[in-house]
C-alpha cells in the first residue's frame, strides 16, 4: 500500500505518495491534476521492483503555493524534483511526466543528468525552443484565442473554475478540451475555457465518481491559482532556457501519448512528435495508444504501465 507525507525540499512543502523498494522513479503529474492522477502506476511500478514517489507539484493539491507568480519557472519546479531527490536520500532518480509534468521530466534529464538517468514523457514532447517567446510567436501568427493566452491574466481563469469546482472539474476531464482533437485548446470569445461543455453525462469508464470526488476535494482547498501560474512563465521559461538553445538529451527516453490528444494532434505538437530523436538521442520507444486522449495514463492505464514496467527495467542502474 501506498504512504504519503509531506517532505521540505527547495524551500516548499512538497506532498508525496510513495510505494515500494529499488531504483527511485518520480512521477510528475500536470494540469489540472494531482499525484492522484498515478494511482494506476504507482503500484504497478512498486511491483515491478521500484521505489515510486509522485509528488503533488509546486502549487498543486497539498504542496506549498508561493504566491509569487515569479516562483512557478521550470527552474523552480525542476529545482524541487531535485531537491526531492536529495530529501529521500538518493543521488539518482529516473523521471517520468504527464501534461505539464513532462516539460519538468524533459528539462529534468536535460539540467541535471548526473542525476536523472533515464526519462519518459507522456503527452508533451520534448523540449523544442524555438527562435522566439512562445506567446508573441501566437500573436504574431494572428492566434488570440489560444488557451495559454486566456490563462495569463491572474484571476480571470481562476474565477471561472472557481465558480463551481465540481462542474468544472467534470468538465475539465471529461466534458471538453485537451481530449478533444479539434478545438480543445481554444477558446471561444466570451465563453471561456470551460465555454458551453456540458457536465451532465457519465463519467467514462477511466475516471470514477469517488476519483472526482478526490480532484474536487483538493481543488476547493487549494483553488486554482499555483497551477495556472505555471502557464504563466511559459515566456519567461523560454528566456531562462536560452543556454539549452537546441540542446539534447541523451539518457534512456520514452514517449508516450493518445492518438486522440489534442497536444500532439495540433500543429506545434505534431510537429515535434514527428522529430522527436532532434532532441532525444537515446530514444527507446515512441507509443502513441490508438483511442487514447490526453489523460492516457489514467485513460489506458495497462498500456502505459507495461510500456513504463519495460523501459524502467531496461534502463534502471
Amino acid at each position: 500500500m501506498s504512504s504519503s507525507r509531506s517532505i521540505a525540499a527547495n524551500g516548499i512543502e512538497i506532498f508525496v505518495r510513495e510505494e515500494g523498494q529499488g531504483p527511485l522513479v518520480l512521477l510528475c503529474h500536470g494540469w489540472p491534476e494531482l499525484s492522484h492522477s498515478w494511482r494506476h502506476q504507482i503500484p504497478a511500478l512498486a511491483a515491478a521492483g521500484f521505489r515510486v514517489v509522485a509528488p503533488d507539484m509546486r502549487g498543486f493539491g497539498q504542496t506549498t503555493a508561493p504566491a509569487d507568480i515569479a516562483a512557478y519557472s521550470i527552474f523552480h519546479t525542476v529545482g524541487d524534483m531535485v531537491a526531492l531527490v536529495g530529501a529521500l536520500g538518493e543521488k539518482r532518480a529516473m523521471i517520468v511526466g504527464h501534461d505539464w509534468g513532462a516539460p519538468v521530466a524533459w528539462h529534468a534529464a536535460l539540467f541535471r543528468p548526473d542525476i536523472f538517468t533515464a526519462v519518459a514523457g507522456l503527452s508533451v514532447p520534448p523540449p523544442f525552443r524555438g527562435r522566439g517567446r512562445p506567446l508573441d510567436v501566437l500573436r504574431q501568427t494572428g492566434i488570440t484565442n489560444f488557451y495559454w493566452q486566456y490563462f495569463q491574466e491572474p484571476g480571470i481563469a481562476e474565477a471561472e473554475f472557481e465558480r463551481d469546482i465540481a462542474r468544472s472539474m467534470r468538465v475539465l476531464l471529461v466534458g471538453r478540451g485537451l481530449s478533444d482533437p479539434v478545438s480543445g485548446l481554444f477558446v471561444k470569445d466570451g465563453k471561456g475555457f470551460i465555454g458551453d461543455a456540458t457536465a451532465d453525462g457519465p463519467l467514462p469508464e477511466w475516471l470514477s465518481e469517488a476519483d472526482l470526488a478526490h480532484f474536487v476535494a483538493a481543488y476547493r482547498k487549494s483553488g486554482f491559482r499555483g497551477g495556472l501560474n505555471w502557464y504563466r512563465n511559459i515566456d519567461r521559461n523560454w528566456e531562462l532556457t536560452a543556454p539549452w538553445q537546441d540542446a539534447q538529451i541523451g539518457q534512456p527516453s520514452l514517449f508516450i501519448a493518445g492518438s486522440r490528444d489534442a497536444v500532439i494532434t495540433g500543429l506545434i505538437g505534431a510537429k515535434a512528435v514527428n522529430q522527436l530523436d532532434r532532441v532525444l538521442t537515446n530514444l527507446k520507444q515512441k507509443l502513441i495508444i490508438e483511442g487514447a486522449g490526453h489523460w492516457v495514463q489514467q485513460e489506458r492505464p495497462d498500456e502505459v504501465n507495461a510500456a513504463l514496467v519495460k523501459f524502467l527495467k531496461d534502463n534502471s542502474t
